[in-house]
């Protein structure tokens, strides 16, 4: 059974796949090309916006790895975390008011997760 410690860094690492695969489309396809992919919510947002929403999943992912990985700040992959979990809040509220309630199951299950790697790394289980 793997340690506390070793479950913290899976939750961190799928995370990170995952907000960075995330991130990465956001900020490398257009506006236009998200919206006819599904992800409709785009509608309500500049590009900017859109690209600015990716960009902040990209450099949490990274956040979550690279400064334990390297031992460089470390206390920066809980704040990561924190950031995560906020901008999941900010992702299930949004989804919540325009009444996508199955949209917003992958946010709220990311808010979660997220949140459960900053309690770990900010409390008993930090660096």
């Amino acid at each position: 059974m793997p340690t506390v410690n070793a479950t913290l860094w899976i939750i961190a690492s799928v995370l990170a796949a995952a907000f960075l695969a995330a991130g990465l489309m956001k900020t490398t396809r257009t506006r236009e090309k998200l919206i006819a992919s599904g992800m409709n919510w785009a509608e309500e947002f500049s590009p900017a916006a859109v690209k600015g929403i990716g960009a902040v999943e990209a450099l949490g992912a990274l956040g979550l790895i690279l400064p334990a990985a390297l031992d460089i700040a470390p206390v920066l992959v809980p704040l990561a975390a924190t950031g995560l979990v906020l901008t999941m809040l900010g992702a299930v509220g949004f989804h919540v008011r325009r009444k996508e309630i199955k949209e917003s199951v992958p946010s709220l299950v990311l808010l979660i997760l997220a949140a459960v790697v900053a309690w770990g790394r900010f409390g008993p289980y930090a660096f």
